[in-house]
């Protein structure tokens, strides 16, 4: 289930704040290369895995993982890192499906300072701060101002 802590975090000895730097450090080529890695990275940042060193941008040429944007990066860490709490602000809206999806999966606890669109559709989110179950963008968007 995807739980969402909304506004600081930093006491918690386990939250990444600067996700773009913690990836740049820790990421394996099997991130790069799973088949999760190459969907998110093709939908996000509209480029193609090569290799776990070479990615394919139709803006930037041939880049390297640590040139991916932040979204995708942040993403990456979600799914491969369990013993993390990421900050998710770092993400664009356009990263909330594959939040979700993730949450579908397995226990994923993230950290957000603004209120991500989340859609339409109905979803399932624990709200650490309060402890309740929020189900779409309405329930989200106000259980929101009980967390910061």
């Amino acid at each position: 289930m995807l739980n969402v802590t909304f506004g600081d975090m930093f006491d918690d000895k386990n939250y990444i704040y600067n996700t773009s730097l913690y990836f740049d450090n820790t990421f394996q080529d099997k991130w790069i290369t799973s088949d999760f890695g190459k969907e998110i990275i093709k939908d996000i940042d509209k480029s193609k895995v090569i290799s776990g060193h070479v990615i394919e941008s139709p803006y930037l040429g041939a880049i390297t993982p640590t040139d991916l944007s932040g979204g995708v990066k942040t993403l990456l860490l979600m799914a491969f890192d369990n013993s993390k709490v990421f900050n998710a602000s770092t993400c664009g809206n356009n990263c909330a499906k594959w939040i979700l999806k993730l949450g579908l999966k397995k226990k994923l606890v993230i950290n957000l300072r603004h209120v991500m669109d989340f859609g339409h559709d109905d979803f399932k989110i624990k709200i650490t701060n309060t402890g309740n179950i929020v189900h779409n963008m309405r329930e989200f968007v106000a259980e929101s101002f009980s967390g910061f």
